[in-house]
């Protein structure tokens, strides 16, 4: 007989703890009442540089909040709002460890971080999927045969650097001038559910935005009870980051009862609801997250379920990406689901992945997690939806260029008889391509 073979990632159980949050000299007199009070945490989000500063004081040194302020001025797509729940889990060990903490890279990006070479690629775009381009009315992106995606509002606890909705999402920056709504929130929602129940092909929708932990309780509660009224709505998804950022929003004695509600009626008429929400490291994962995904299990909500996005320098090691899904799993009991390829918008290309990195990763992690909670590492094509990283048509590895195709048409193809045998093309960072490819762009964006 023989013993356990020596394996290249070992799996152990990691307790989780939420960190002491004072020893952050801005919150050394913060009681746990304060902590885990959803009010306290949205009231003492940090968002700007002044308060970050006041926050973390001299545990981060002052080239730091010079490269910050910076990209604030001049690059970030996104405008600074971090949940004193993230901003704790980051590491304040010392200058170099903040620079270099997951969170940190992806919440708080600094002008360093980004390439010089190629900050954005040349295909890069404000709404990188084109999903205004495909709205069946204001802000319901109906993409696929049997999906929509409804954005219900613009803001979130927490803005990601990465965003994909970085067009119409949060605040504008000096770099980005946001897109706005137009009809007000009421007649946007009732435009939805109108075209809804007009559209019976529909059975799935995602309830997104922004992160639904902005909108006001009772309107949420509202908008979803209605969905459940059709009866052609199967599945409804509920997309919160703040499951993660703002555990304190999900584990409201408000929340839970209606997320009770919701779940009752839902199993009544044989339909699905879950919560969708986005992880990309374990550090993330603390006690208050996993009491905040219990709380929504034991309301009744068929399953929480995880998806991240895959970004250098946060998750882009096996073991990290192992680590994650093990956290989720065992200690918070979320399911991992989803790893996207960064979107390309602009000024991302430091985050992003090649292609053949992320199959490389997907190959990697088989065979560790149970099957059922192994997470699909996709890639989102423009103009053709999600689609695991092993498919492309054709992978041209030199140039970059990985080509897709797909089995349904959306709405603006519905006339187009190519739809279904064009190919689509994605493109890998310029900066991970080989000389010959990287000489091709250049030459290219020469001419």
């Amino acid at each position: 007989m023989t013993g356990p073979a020596r394996q290249p990632y070992t799996y152990r159980r990691r307790p989780l703890a939420e960190p002491d949050w004072q020893r952050l000299p801005g919150w050394r007199d913060v009681t746990t009442a304060d902590w885990e009070s959803a009010q306290w945490q949205r009231a003492h989000c940090v968002k700007n540089i002044r308060q970050l500063r006041a926050v973390l004081g001299d545990l981060v040194d002052e080239t730091f909040y010079a490269d910050l302020e910076r990209d604030q001025t001049t690059t970030a797509t996104m405008s600074m709002l971090v949940t004193p729940q993230m901003l704790n889990t980051m590491d304040t060990s010392g200058g170099e460890a903040f620079r270099a903490d997951p969170v940190r890279r992806y919440m708080i990006p600094i002008h360093s971080d980004r390439r010089t070479d190629w900050p954005s690629h040349p295909y890069a775009a404000r709404d990188s999927l084109h999903e205004a381009e495909m709205w069946a009315v204001e802000g319901l992106t109906h993409r696929y045969p049997t999906k929509v995606l409804a954005e219900l509002l613009p803001t979130c606890p927490q803005y990601c650097g990465h965003c994909t909705r970085m067009d119409l999402v949060g605040t504008s920056t000096p770099a980005v001038a946001k897109h706005r709504f137009g009809l007000k929130p009421t007649d946007r929602h009732e435009a939805m559910l109108d075209y809804l129940r007009r559209t019976p092909g529909v059975r799935d929708v995602v309830v997104s935005g922004g992160d639904v932990a902005n909108l006001p309780w009772p309107r949420l509660e509202s908008f979803v009870d209605r969905l459940l009224d059709i009866d052609s709505v199967r599945d409804i998804r509920l997309a919160s980051k703040a499951l993660m950022g703002l555990p304190q929003h999900w584990l409201q004695d408000e929340v839970r009862a209606g997320m009770e509600r919701l779940a009752r009626k839902a199993r009544a008429r044989g339909a699905q609801l879950a919560v969708h929400t986005h992880v990309n490291t374990a550090r993330s994962v603390t006690p208050l997250v996993a009491r905040a995904a219990t709380a929504m299990l034991e309301a009744g909500v068929r399953d929480v379920r995880n998806q991240g996005v895959l970004l250098r320098g946060v998750n882009d090691d096996p073991a990290d990406l192992l680590d994650l899904c093990f956290a989720l799993l065992d200690e918070a009991q979320i399911m991992p689901y989803y790893l996207y390829l960064c979107d390309m918008i602009p000024a991302s290309e430091h985050w992003r992945l090649p292609l053949w990195e992320a199959q490389d990763l997907q190959h990697a992690i088989m065979g560790y997690l149970p099957g059922f909670a192994t997470p699909r590492l996709v890639c989102d094509v423009p103009y053709v939806g999600k689609r695991w990283v092993h498919q492309p048509a054709d992978y041209d590895r030199e140039r970059g260029i990985s080509y897709w195709t797909k089995n349904y048409r959306t709405g603006l193809e519905t006339d187009d008889e190519d739809a279904l045998t064009r190919r689509y093309a994605y493109y890998d960072p310029i900066h991970t391509l080989p000389a010959a490819g990287r000489d091709w762009w250049r030459a290219r964006a020469a001419a």
